[in-house]
C-alpha cells in the first residue's frame, strides 16, 4: 500500500463556470449547487483522519469543488489543515487568485494549485467561458511567486486532441511546474470521448517525443504521465520493463481506485472515483470511512474481474482507465475504449 491516502474533497459545487465536460452539471446545468456546512466539514475531516489512523496511512487532501475558494469557510478549513500539519493541493479556477491570496494559500500549507487548459484560446474558452484561457495563463506566475507549484491539467477529447501539442508548448512557455492530461469520461452512455485507440496512441507517441525534447533541453516543467495507458505505450517502446522480481498477485501501479484514493462530495457522499458516475459507496456524514473501505469498496480491488486487463501481462501496472470504460457502457470492468493492445 502507498504511504499516502488521497481524499479528493469537493467542499462546494459553487463555481464561476459551467464547463461543457463538468461532471457536476453535465446532465443538469441548472442544478442547485451543494455545499458542506462548517460542522459537516469538521466531521468529514475527523472521519478521514480516523481512517488513516486505522489503516496506518498518511492523509493527503485535494480540495476542490466547484471552486473551493468560493466556500465561505474555505480559509477555516485550511486553518484546520495547518493545525494538523496535513499537506494539500487545491484544484480550482484562476479568477479569484492574486498575490495576496496565493501568499495566504502558501501560509496555510498549500503545496500545489491545479488549473485547467482544455485547448488553445478559442477551444478552451468554448469549453469554459470567455477570458478563461488568458486568465489561467496569467495566474501561473502568481502561483509560482508564492512558492506553490503550478499544475496545468488538460481533459482530452475528440474536440481538442489536435491541440494538445500546442498546449504543451504554451505551458512550457509560461513556466508551469507540472503538466498532465487525462481523457474525458462520458457521463452517460449516449456520450463518448470521440478518440479511436490508434489516434490516442499517436497522441502519446507525439507527446512522449515532445516531452523528451524539452527534458533534454533542461526544461523545468515536469511532465506527469498520468494516464495509465502511458504504461502500455512505454512497455511497447521498451521504456518500461516488467521487473524480474515482480510478485504474482501484487498491484504495483495503475488506477488508484480502491487502493489509495476516494472522493467526497458536498453532500457527504463517498465515491470510489468521482469520474465513475455509479461508484457511490457511502456517506461520510453517516458512515465510518473505515467500514466503507472494508465492506463496500472491496469490489474495486477485485482485479480478476477486468474483462480484458485480467488477461494482460500489464494487469499489475496499467489497467487503462476504468472510469473511461464505465463512462462508455456503465461497466467499471469493461474494456478501456482507447486501449489498442490485443490480448
Amino acid at each position: 500500500m502507498k504511504e499516502y491516502f488521497a481524499f479528493q474533497w469537493h467542499i462546494t459545487d459553487e463555481c464561476d463556470q459551467r464547463c461543457k465536460h463538468c461532471y457536476i452539471f453535465s446532465e443538469d446545468n441548472c442544478k442547485k449547487p451543494e455545499a458542506m456546512t462548517w460542522n459537516q466539514m469538521q466531521k468529514t475531516f475527523e472521519n478521514c483522519l480516523d481512517f488513516c489512523r486505522t489503516f496506518g496511512r498518511l492523509p493527503y487532501f485535494y480540495i476542490t469543488g466547484g471552486d473551493p475558494i468560493l466556500h465561505p469557510d474555505f480559509w477555516k478549513l485550511l486553518s484546520l489543515f495547518k493545525e494538523h500539519e496535513i499537506p494539500f493541493t487545491i484544484l480550482g479556477n484562476p479568477f479569484h487568485l492574486n498575490t495576496q491570496v496565493c501568499q495566504k494559500l502558501k501560509f496555510y500549507g498549500c503545496q500545489k494549485y491545479q488549473l485547467s487548459l482544455d485547448g488553445m484560446r478559442k477551444t478552451h474558452d468554448w469549453f469554459r467561458k470567455p477570458g478563461s484561457f488568458d486568465c489561467t495563463l496569467e495566474k501561473i506566475q502568481c502561483i509560482k511567486e508564492a512558492g506553490i507549484r503550478s499544475v496545468i491539467m488538460t481533459t482530452v477529447s475528440g474536440k481538442n486532441i489536435r491541440e494538445v501539442p500546442d498546449i504543451i508548448d504554451t505551458v512550457v512557455k509560461y513556466g508551469a511546474d507540472v503538466f498532465a492530461f487525462a481523457r474525458y469520461c462520458p457521463t452517460s452512455e449516449e456520450k463518448e470521448i470521440g478518440i479511436t485507440p490508434l489516434e490516442y496512441r499517436e497522441l502519446l507517441d507525439l507527446c512522449y517525443k515532445k516531452f523528451r525534447k524539452y527534458e533534454d533541453e533542461g526544461c523545468s516543467t515536469y511532465f506527469n504521465r498520468k494516464d495509465h495507458l502511458w504504461t502500455l505505450y512505454e512497455y511497447e517502446e521498451g521504456i518500461f520493463k516488467i521487473p524480474e522480481d515482480a510478485q504474482e498477485g501484487m498491484i504495483y501501479g495503475g488506477c488508484n481506485c480502491g487502493n489509495c484514493h476516494m472522493t467526497i462530495l458536498p453532500t457527504g457522499d463517498i465515491y470510489a472515483c468521482r469520474r465513475v458516475q455509479n461508484s457511490k459507496v457511502g456517506n461520510v456524514l453517516k458512515d465510518r470511512i473505515s467500514d466503507v473501505w472494508v465492506c463496500r469498496m472491496e469490489e474495486y480491488r477485485d482485479y480478476g474481474k477486468f474483462e480484458k486487463c485480467s488477461r494482460c501481462e500489464l494487469l499489475a501496472w496499467c489497467r487503462g482507465c476504468p472510469a473511461v470504460a464505465a463512462g462508455k457502457d456503465g461497466n467499471f470492468y469493461g474494456v478501456d475504449p482507447q486501449c489498442w493492445k490485443e490480448v
